[in-house]
C-alpha cells in the first residue's frame, strides 16, 4: 500500500495543473478594473519590465532564506485576495483531493511538498508580469493555501454538519488498544496507496475491517458493529444492534436491512437461483430468521451451525444485512417499473437483477453511492487511476479519550503498473504498501528507506507454508493416482527435501522448515505437528522407494511399476522467482534419490481446471491459508470440502456438490478425515472440538496429505515515518488477519506535516 507522488497533474502543463486544483469550471474572474490595469500595463512595458526584474531578482534573494517563500506566498495571497483565500478554503473543504498534486511542486523544487516555497515563487512571477493575470493565478494558489496550510484534523471537523455526539451510536465501540504501541492519536490527514489496477478497491474492505463480529488482537471472537450477541446451544444466534448506530449517509442501520438481505437478497430466486450460501445451511437446511425490535434479530437452526460466528469476522465476510433504503429502488419489489427501466439504461443492464447485482457490491466497495459501515468510503468511481476513500463521519468506533475513528481522514488509492510497484514503494511514494511486495525485494527497499522517508519493517506470512506441494490424489494415471494415494510416497518425497538449504539460500535464514500446518504460536501447535518427516534424509527416503518396488537398476532415475521413468511434473501459478528457486533446489535433491522434477508455470485458471480434470501431477499453492485456528475455528482446509482442494479436488467437489458431481472418497485414511469433520460440526463442546482438531493435525503430519516446505517467511512492509500505530511486528494473513485489518488500520495516525 503506497503514497504516491503522481496525482492530478502528472503529465500535464502546470496551467493545466492549477486549473485542475481550482475547480471543475476553471473560470477566470475578469472585470472593468482587470481591463483598465491591463491597459495601464500596455501604455508602459519597458519600465514595467524593468521594475518587474529588479523585484523578482530582490525576491529571489529573500526567497533564499529557509521558509521566506512559503511566508511571502502566504502573505501575499492574504493581501492580494483575501476573498479568494475565503473561496478557496470553501472549495477545498468541498473537494480537498482536488488540491494541486504535489507533483507540480516536487518537479520544480526538487524535493516533495515544498508547497510554501512553490506557492511564493509562482506569486511573485504572476504578481509582476501582469495584474490581469492575478486573477488566473490566485484562484487555484488561494486553494492550495488554504489545501495545504489547513489544520491537519480540519476534515475530521467539517465534515459532517452535526456534532461528534450525533454521529455516534449510543454505545459505541471504544478502543484501548493499539498494535503499534503509539497510543491514541490526531485525527486528520491522508496517505496513499499503490494498486494494481481500480479493481482492487476492494483492497479498502481489509484495510478498513470491520464486521458484525470480529476477531480481536488474540483471534478470539468479539462484537464490533454489533452491541452484542447471545449463541444458545450453539444453534440459536441473536444479535443486538448499536441503537443510534447510522449509515455512512446518516440513514439509521436498523433490523430491516438484516430483512432486506434475507428475504429480498439471499432468498430471492432471480438474485440467487441457487439459494443462501453454505454457511446458512445445515443439512442443507436455512434457519428461520426473526426481527425481533428494531435492533434486534435472531437466526436459528434446527442443529449447531458451527461456520455462522466465523463467516462473519472473515476477510471475506459474509455480509447478511444491506443498506435497504438504498437497494430498495434497483429491487423490482419495491421500484417503480419507470424508474427501474431508467436505472437498467444507465447503468445499460439488461434486466434488474444484473442492475441489483452491480450496484450491491459490499465486499467490491466500488460504488461511491452506496452506504457503507466501513472506517472510509468511496467517492472516486472506476475507472480511475486515483480512488479517493474519505473517512466516514458516522463511524461506530471511538478511542479511550472519545475521539472518533478513523484517525486518519483519506486513503487515496494510486493506480500504477504492478510490476513498478516495489520501484516506486523504494522511492518514498508508499505510506503503507504490502501488496506486490515480495522478500526477494527487502534489500531494494531497505537501501530506498535510506534515501526516502520510510521505513521497511518485516511480518511473518502467516499460512501454513510459504508454499506447499499438492500431489493429485485424483489424477488420471491410475500408476501415479497409486503411487501418491500411498503414504510411503509422500514421506519419500518431503523426506527428500532440504529444507536448511532453501531456507539459507532463498529466505536469507529468516524462514523455518516446517511440514504444512498450524503456526507455533496457534493454541492448537505441537512440534510433531511441523517436524514429523520434515528432516532431509535420503537414506530413509531411498528405503521408502524401495519398498514401494521404484527399482534403479544402476539408472540415474528409477522407474515406475510400469517401466517408465519416474519424471514428475510440478505445476505452478505465479512464476515468482521465489517459487522458481525453491523448485530447483527441490529438484535437485529429488534427483539424488532418483527421482526427475520439471516444474511448469500457469495461468491460475489453466492450472485449477487442470487439476481439477486429474491432469496435474503435483501442483505448488500457498499452504493452509488459516494457520492460527483456535478450537472453535472450522478445520475445512484439512479435509476434502471443495473442488479447490488441490490435492483432492474430485472428492471435494462430490461433496460440495451433494453428490451431483466428483467422486466419493474411497480411500479410508481420508474417508476418515471426512467423518472428523462431521464430529467437529456437531460438537458444542470446545474441548471436543479442541480434540478434533488435533486428530486431524497428528493425520496430516503422519500422512505428508500436502508436503510443507518452509513456514513463517518475511513480508516486506513499507511503512512512511509519519504513520503511527503500525506494529514493527505484526503476522500478515489473509485468514484471520485480513492483512492489516485485524491490527485496526482505524487508529492508525500521522504525526506531523509531509517529511521536506
Amino acid at each position: 500500500m503506497g503514497r504516491g507522488r503522481h496525482g492530478a497533474g502528472r503529465g500535464q502543463g502546470r496551467h493545466q495543473a492549477f486549473a485542475r486544483g481550482a475547480g471543475a469550471a476553471g473560470e477566470v474572474p475578469q472585470g472593468r478594473h482587470a481591463c483598465a490595469q491591463a491597459d495601464r500595463d500596455r501604455r508602459q512595458p519597458a519600465a514595467h519590465r524593468r521594475r518587474q526584474g529588479r523585484q523578482e531578482g530582490a525576491a529571489r534573494q529573500v526567497l533564499g532564506r529557509p521558509g521566506a517563500a512559503s511566508r511571502v506566498g502566504r502573505a501575499a495571497a492574504q493581501r492580494l485576495a483575501p476573498s479568494l483565500v475565503r473561496w478557496g478554503s470553501a472549495q477545498a473543504a468541498r473537494n480537498p483531493e482536488r488540491g494541486p498534486s504535489d507533483t507540480v511542486f516536487y518537479r520544480r523544487l526538487g524535493r516533495p511538498s515544498a508547497s510554501g516555497n512553490q506557492m511564493g515563487l509562482v506569486m511573485i512571477r504572476r504578481v509582476y508580469r501582469s495584474r490581469v493575470r492575478i486573477w488566473a493565478c490566485l484562484l487555484p494558489l488561494a486553494a492550495y493555501v488554504a489545501w495545504v496550510t489547513r489544520p491537519l484534523a480540519q476534515t475530521s471537523d467539517t465534515t459532517s454538519p452535526l456534532p461528534q455526539a450525533q454521529r455516534l451510536p449510543a454505545v459505541p465501540s471504544v478502543v484501548s488498544t493499539f498494535a503499534g504501541g503509539d497510543g491514541p492519536g490526531r485525527p486528520g490527514g491522508t496517505i496513499e496507496v499503490l494498486a494494481g489496477s481500480d479493481r482492487e478497491t476492494r483492497m479498502m474492505t481489509l484495510l478498513g475491517y470491520t464486521r458484525l463480529i470480529a476477531f480481536g488482537p488474540d483471534l478470539t471472537l468479539r462484537p464490533d458493529i454489533l452491541e452484542s450477541y447471545v449463541v444458545e446451544e450453539g444453534r440459536r444466534f441473536t444479535f443486538r444492534l448499536r441503537p443510534g448506530h447510522r449509515w455512512s449517509d446518516g440513514h439509521p442501520f436498523t433490523a430491516e436491512d438484516f430483512r432486506y438481505w434475507w428475504e429480498d437478497v439471499a432468498n430471492n430466486r432471480d438474485l440467487n437461483p441457487n439459494g443462501p450460501t453454505v454457511e446458512m445451511l445445515v443439512d442443507g437446511r436455512p434457519p428461520a430468521f426473526e426481527v425481533i425490535d428494531a435492533q434486534t434479530v435472531r437466526f436459528t437452526w434446527h442443529a449447531p451451525n458451527p461456520y455462522f460466528l466465523e463467516a462473519q469476522a472473515r476477510a471475506l465476510p459474509l455480509f447478511i444485512y444491506r443498506p435497504a433504503h438504498y437497494l430498495r429502488q434497483f429491487h423490482v419489489r419495491y421500484a417503480q417499473p419507470a424508474a427501474l427501466r431508467a436505472a437498467m439504461q444507465r447503468y445499460q443492464t439488461s434486466d434488474w437483477a444484473s442492475l441489483h447485482h452491480r450496484l450491491d457490491q459490499m465486499y467490491v466497495n466500488d460504488n461511491p453511492d452506496m452506504p457503507s459501515l466501513l472506517p472510509w468510503v468511496p467517492r472516486t468511481r472506476p475507472p480511475s487511476t486515483r480512488l479517493v476513500f474519505e473517512r466516514n463521519v458516522y463511524y461506530h468506533r471511538i478511542d479511550e479519550r472519545g475521539v472518533q475513528l478513523p484517525y486518519i481522514d483519506r486513503v487515496i488509492l494510486n493506480v500504477v503498473a504492478p510490476s513498478v510497484i516495489p520501484l516506486k514503494a523504494g522511492t518514498g511514494e508508499a505510506d503503507l504498501q504490502t501488496s506486490y511486495l515480495k522478500f526477494d525485494n527487502y534489500t531494494y527497499l531497505k537501501k530506498g528507506s535510506n534515501s526516502f522517508p520510510f521505513e521497511v519493517y518485516l511480518w511473518e506470512t502467516g499460512t501454513g507454508s510459504e508454499l506447499a506441494l499438492y500431489p493429485n490424489f485424483n489424477h488420471a494415471d491410475p500408476v501415479l493416482r497409486k503411487l501418491f494415494r500411498d503414504a510411503r510416497f509422500r514421506r519419500a518425497l518431503s523426506l527428500s527435501i532440504d529444507r536448511e538449504e532453501i531456507n539459507e539460500a532463498v529466505f536469507l535464514g529468516l524462514a523455518h522448515p516446517s511440514n504444512n500446518t498450524v503456526r507455533p504460536d496457534s493454541a492448537l501447535y505441537r512440534r510433531e505437528y511441523g517436524e514429523k518427516w520434515a528432516t532431509f534424509d535420503p537414506q530413509q527416503a531411498n528405503r521408502l522407494l524401495d519398498e514401494l518396488g521404484l527399482v534403479r537398476r544402476g539408472r540415474d532415475i528409477r522407474l515406475r511399476p510400469d517401466g517408465r521413468p519416474l519424471e514428475l511434473v510440478v505445476e505452478m501459478s505465479g512464476d515468482t522467482k521465489e517459487q522458481a528457486d525453491v523448485l530447483s533446489l527441490i529438484a535437485s535433491t529429488w534427483r539424488q534419490v532418483g527421482i526427475k522434477m520439471v516444474y511448469r508455470n500457469q495461468s491460475r485458471d489453466l492450472l485449477r481446471q487442470r487439476v481439477t480434470a486429474g491432469q496435474t501431477m503435483i501442483a505448488v499453492w500457498a499452504g493452509v491459508e488459516n494457520a492460527m485456528p483456535t478450537a472453535t475455528s472450522s478445520p475445512r482446509e484439512f479435509v476434502p470440502a471443495t473442488q479447490g482442494d488441490l490435492q483432492w479436488p474430485r472428492w471435494g467437489l462430490y461433496r460440495e456438490s451433494n453428490g451431483k458431481a466428483g467422486e466419493p472418497c474411497d480411500q479410508p485414511e481420508v474417508q476418515r478425515l471426512i467423518d472428523l469433520l462431521g464430529k467437529w460440526e456437531r460438537a458444542t463442546d470446545e474441548a471436543d472440538q479442541r480434540a478434533i482438531w488435533h486428530e486431524l493435525l497428528a493425520a496430516h503430519a503422519d500422512q505428508q496429505f500436502t508436503i510443507g516446505v518452509i513456514a513463517r517467511s518475511q513480508q516486506p512492509v513499507v511503512v512512511s515515518r509519519r504513520l503511527r500505530n503500525v506494529p514493527r511486528k505484526g503476522i500478515y494473513s489473509w485468514h484471520p488477519g485480513a492483512y492489516f485489518g485485524i491490527y485496526r488500520p482505524d487508529t492508525f495516525w500521522l504525526d506531523g506535516d509531509r517529511p521536506r
